[in-house]
């Protein structure tokens, strides 16, 4: 999708995804000492907010101006005083990162891309982190499109763990972990589970 095509779903309705955090993003981000934070392709901000909330200086970005500036009001509107450690630019995940870094943490939630445009995402990613920092992977498995439930139908854009590992094998990282997580999915017919991959790198 192009960032029209974002900027009509963002438009058409008053919150796209869910307000609060991602449930790998939480496991994964409250135990750490806050810093600097980079969500990349970060939509209305969910997950940035919710990292300047706990103290981090984070910039959000997004290739659609209509996130970004959605996201830039609900940080004001959430954060109060804290707004200040907040920032909502438009930024494509494929160029380089926008100024603020280097970051301790850098962020991929769900970004679905076919694999030569995420490993370039990846690799911006990367870069923008700082020595010893986090970039953390966060997607819709491959498998989920035989053993898990929802999510894209494409099978490119979607990954599992050992792809990711792969696609930064040339990259100054190292790998902490690489899981396929099972997550829960409430729906009016019952609750259904997902497949995610998360992967954790550490920059060298």
């Amino acid at each position: 999708m192009k960032s029209r095509d974002w900027d009509e779903r963002y438009a058409a309705v008053d919150l796209v995804w869910s307000a609060g955090p991602n449930r790998w993003v939480e496991e994964l981000a409250s135990d750490l000492p806050p810093g600097r934070a980079l969500d990349v392709a970060a939509g209305e901000g969910r997950n940035a907010i919710w990292l300047a909330s706990r103290g981090w200086t984070v910039v959000a970005a997004d290739f659609s101006p209509v996130a970004v500036e959605r996201a830039q009001r609900l940080g004001a509107d959430q954060l109060g005083e804290a707004a200040d450690r907040f920032t909502s630019v438009v930024s494509d995940a494929l160029e380089p990162a926008p100024e603020g870094g280097p970051y301790d943490l850098v962020l991929f939630s769900y970004l679905q891309l076919p694999a030569g445009e995420r490993r370039r995402a990846w690799a911006r990613g990367i870069e923008a982190a700082a020595p010893g920092g986090r970039v953390v992977v966060i997607g819709h498995a491959s498998r989920n499109l035989s053993e898990g439930w929802g999510g894209p139908q494409d099978p490119a854009v979607l990954y599992d763990p050992e792809a990711v590992v792969a696609e930064v094998s040339d990259q100054p990282v190292d790998v902490e972990s690489a899981e396929l997580k099972v997550r829960p999915v409430g729906t009016d017919d019952g609750t259904h589970e997902a497949l995610d991959t998360v992967v954790v790198l550490r920059r060298r």
